[in-house]
């Protein structure tokens, strides 16, 4: 019988610990994937932030750095400049990435930091009980806004991808989602491409990729994924916001 299936060798084995319906175990394979594809797991390094991947050095068969809470595009910078032929990334949530992160992420796309960042937006703080993230939409309930989030009290969703698009050290920055196998299948192609374009010197890229947080949204697996389709999706649209090499921004 024909194999059509096997485990990536991006992956150490190791049984993840994310919830039923997470769907970071999907963006790590397709990482994971990736890195092996380009042949490039002895010499890649990741950086993995604070938040619920905050141990996936435990995951990736590549070499892992752990950085403070939002610092990891800090340490990429670093790791970046004292290893330039390595591919370098950094893993990291919207309460990360889009909250203590931001001044990080920031001035990383500034720059033109040579780095690619994974950033996994799922609307909420996951790892620390489902409080409201920068993320957050407008009247969703979290554990910080009962009553749903209200502008005129917390201001609005922050859209990373856009912003971040209009910084002319950023190369490549696409926006991509978790909620079916097609998307799944474009988030991998993007993620191909930010990496592609790291190893040739572009610049600073990063790709969104909207997820799921069952737990804390107190929605079913399957249900979830029609709320990021539903709900998410109108929020933050996904495309391509940035390319160099398609001459222009989205």
């Amino acid at each position: 019988m024909e194999k059509v299936f096997k485990i990536t060798k991006g992956l150490t084995g190791v049984p993840m610990h994310y919830c039923p319906g997470c769907t970071h175990g999907i963006v790590h394979r397709l990482v994971a994937e990736v890195l092996e594809e380009m042949d490039v797991i002895e010499s890649a390094i990741g950086v993995s932030s604070v938040g619920c991947t905050y141990n996936n050095y435990d995951y990736f068969a590549c070499d892992m750095l752990q950085a403070a809470h939002g610092r990891a595009p800090a340490v990429a910078t670093g790791v970046k400049r004292v290893h330039p032929g390595s591919l370098v990334f950094t893993y990291q949530g919207d309460g990360d990435l889009a909250a203590i992160g931001t001044a990080e992420i920031v001035h990383a796309a500034a720059r033109g930091e040579r780095i690619t960042t994974i950033f996994v937006n799922n609307a909420i703080y996951g790892m620390t009980s489902g409080q409201m993230a920068p993320t957050t939409l407008i009247g969703q309930v979290t554990t910080t806004t009962p009553f749903g989030r209200d502008a005129a009290i917390h201001g609005y969703p922050i859209r990373m991808s856009e912003m971040l698009s209009t910084l002319d050290g950023a190369a490549f920055i696409q926006r991509v989602s978790m909620h079916d196998v097609r998307n799944v299948r474009e988030a991998k192609k993007a993620i191909t491409k930010a990496f592609r374009l790291q190893s040739e010197g572009a610049g600073f890229t990063m790709v969104e990729i909207l997820s799921t947080c069952p737990t804390n949204w107190g929605i079913d697996p399957v249900g979830s994924l029609e709320w990021i389709k539903e709900m998410m999706i109108p929020q933050y649209p996904l495309g391509v916001y940035k390319d160099v090499t398609a001459g222009g921004d989205k």
